[in-house]
């Protein structure tokens, strides 16, 4: 009934209300990031041409688990790959429940894993790794952050231990850690913080009293790499950093990773905890971005863009076709129609839940299954014309509608 659009991007330049009202209010607005997106005034473009498979290809058969109904289907390889259908279909018990756990058991020796019941998987020898990106945080405490996380930190540290004045204080790099005692505040630990328990409401945190929430004691803080301190820069953005790390090719391809994938506004030492999943996602996948790759490894998503603004789809997709740009398969069980229109290849489930699903109802690029109007591809067709989302209301989303 009502809509509130916080914006109009991330981070520092985020925070105020660009536009609130019903729909048509939002879609008017033009300073509204979500309004562009609605009207059609921006759009997630359809891919120029689709990628053909070379041939390579798994091929799941007589899967049984859950509601599979002795099912047996081919994923191709080196291809950007979505498992669609209703809620129930079965995609998860195919990907999680039988061909996730039986990759790890081909590829990991001690893995112990039992997939669920099938005759059998075969390709297996295409893949060297298996890799699942999800929405989980990077770290569980505050400690963990996008600079320890992406192995930033430890060349950063590597450059202060190298200053003039730390090789006269005889200070190593771990000086310049908050995880270990000598650099580190030793009232707050490293943490910034001080936590006050209460007895019958929840913990309050406040910044440290001795170190200010600047994590690191007064000796370790009076050294400086060009001007600035080592708190100083964790509390760059990755754009700051970037242009300030510009000479460091080490540090700085991981800096240009991240802004690729939209993380430019996040700061690095921002902890684990107060970045959102989707974040989270992102940064994962910039770490991947950056390994060499052997073009043999299979990437699994469990429905990315749960909780995703359309722009941050947008980055999400131009992640994961690099991956694929790199020889690598992308499978992706998802519903949403922007990300389905992006595929190389869908595979449908269905054709309804439970009982009523666990077959193969089409398999084949985004343009076969709107072509042969299964319910997947009546929706699809739509997106593949380019018609906006605000011409999805529910008034007009019937199914004779979408056909």
């Amino acid at each position: 009934d009502h809509i509130v659009d916080v914006g109009p991007v991330a981070g520092l330049h985020g925070g105020e209300v660009t536009a609130q009202g019903s729909l048509h209010d939002i879609v008017a607005e033009k300073a509204s990031l979500t309004g562009d997106f609605l009207s059609g005034r921006e759009v997630i473009e359809l891919p120029k041409s689709r990628r053909t498979t070379s041939g390579e290809k798994l091929i799941v058969r007589g899967a049984r688990f859950n509601n599979l109904k002795d099912l047996t289907v081919e994923i191709p390889l080196g291809l950007f790959v979505c498992v669609a259908g209703v809620s129930g279909s079965g995609k998860s018990s195919l990907i999680d429940g039988v061909l996730k756990k039986a990759v790890a058991n081909h590829l990991i020796p001690q893995s112990n894993q039992t997939p669920g019941e099938h005759d059998a998987i075969e390709g297996l020898k295409e893949l060297d790794r298996l890799i699942e990106i999800n929405q989980t945080p990077i770290g569980r405490t505050p400690r963990s952050n996008p600079a320890t996380y992406t192995k930033m930190f430890d060349p950063i540290r590597d450059l202060f231990a190298l200053v003039p004045e730390s090789k006269a204080r005889g200070y190593k790099k771990g000086r310049f850690s908050f995880n270990v005692k000598g650099g580190r505040c030793a009232d707050c630990q490293g943490a910034g913080i001080q936590t006050i328990e209460m007895q019958f409401l929840s913990d309050v945190q406040i910044p440290c009293e001795t170190c200010r929430g600047r994590r690191f004691n007064a000796e370790t803080l009076q050294i400086f790499f060009k001007g600035k301190t080592i708190f100083d820069v964790l509390e760059m953005t990755v754009d700051e950093a970037a242009e300030f790390f510009s000479s460091q090719p080490k540090i700085h391809i991981i800096l240009e990773t991240l802004k690729e994938v939209g993380m430019g506004y996040v700061k690095l030492g921002q902890p684990s905890t107060t970045l959102s999943g989707g974040e989270a996602q992102r940064i994962k996948l910039a770490a991947e971005l950056r390994k060499k790759s052997t073009g043999k490894t299979l990437y699994l998503l469990d429905e990315p863009t749960t909780g995703l603004h359309f722009h941050d789809i947008r980055l999400l997709l131009n992640c994961l076709n690099r991956l694929v740009e790199q020889g690598n398969t992308v499978l992706v069980i998802e519903h949403n129609l922007d990300v389905l229109k992006m595929a190389d290849h869908i595979i449908e489930l269905g054709p309804g839940g439970g009982n009523g699903g666990g077959e193969l109802v089409c398999s084949g690029p985004p343009e076969k299954l709107a072509k042969k109007k299964t319910l997947t591809g009546r929706f699809l067709k739509k997106t593949l014309k380019g018609d906006p989302p605000i011409s999805y209301q529910i008034s007009q989303s019937t199914e004779a509608d979408a056909v």
